[in-house]
């Protein structure tokens, strides 16, 4: 990977930079590759997708016209439960890396587990992506604490990452157990909490002490603890450039014990009944 100002989490051999531009929901599809460029450009080399975002498009675009080089850049994808049959999963994989012009992914997830496929069906499937050399990396998303215990037994290729909601409004302290046992690094995905983190008290008070936003403070508690990578999204040059601004400040052991307090909100935005498993 190239250098940057990115710290980089290391496992398996592989190293993920922790920060990730996450490409769901465009209000503005016109603009998407655009910003996806300009956040390679602004010094990001993880790119986060999936085929349920409906990005892929413009993933690849925005890596053709950024002008980073490809093995400098780590992609991430993910295929959908409507894909979890071996053949499905196999033709979802292929689809992405055509719609993205990409011979391979750097990381490829099971988007969601699924209901009717027994998961040693998917996981099979996974892993044939990964020796098929279409994915450099394997991983789960959205999985639960008995998701994960089954996945290691049965997996035969060490699981990368799990990404899941987790946000300074949510504890995910058993997950989180789970995957530190695994050595499974955290992925997090709407680590503002979809905005609501954003107007919160606390997180603006630190904020005024680093002069930085609470959305800032709420990304840099999470990027400080062990093995975190998150992947928020940003719809403006500001926001990217908000985003990457989270390295040259630390929070205090007290600062990060406070912030933590406000997990027991337990809120949860991501909680698709038509998908959902039943959450720990």
């Amino acid at each position: 990977m190239a250098d940057n100002l990115i710290p980089l989490l290391t496992n398996n051999g592989a190293s993920i930079p922790s920060l990730g531009y996450g490409t769901m929901e465009y209000p503005e599809p016109d603009r998407a590759s655009d910003l996806i460029a300009h956040s390679l450009k602004s010094g990001y080399r993880h790119i986060d997708t999936a085929r349920k975002y409906g990005s892929e498009e413009w993933v690849g675009q925005g890596i053709r016209s950024s002008g980073v080089l490809r093995d400098d850049i780590w992609v991430t994808t993910k295929v959908t439960e409507d894909n979890a049959s071996a053949d499905d999963f196999a033709r979802s994989v292929e689809l992405s890396l055509n719609t993205m012009k990409l011979d391979y992914v750097n990381l490829l997830l099971i988007h969601w587990p699924s209901r009717t496929v027994p998961l040693e069906e998917t996981l099979g499937a996974l892993v044939k992506a990964k020796r098929d050399g279409y994915a450099k990396n394997i991983g789960v998303s959205n999985f639960t604490v008995d998701l994960i215990e089954k996945a290691v037994n049965i997996c035969s290729e060490p699981l990368f990452t799990n990404q899941i909601e987790y946000h300074a409004y949510i504890n995910q302290d058993k997950v989180i157990n789970a995957c530190h046992k695994h050595n499974i690094i955290i992925s997090c995905h709407v680590p503002l909490c979809r905005g609501k983190v954003l107007d919160d008290p606390m997180l603006n008070k630190i904020g005024q002490l680093y002069e930085k936003s609470a959305a800032q403070v709420a990304l840099r508690w999470l990027v400080q603890q062990k093995n975190v990578a998150i992947v928020p999204r940003a719809l403006e040059y500001s926001e990217i450039e908000e985003n990457m601004n989270i390295f040259d400040f630390h929070l205090t052991n007290s600062e990060m014990d406070n912030i933590s307090k406000l997990r027991e909100k337990n809120y949860r935005v991501v909680n698709p009944e038509v998908r959902r498993p039943v959450w720990d």
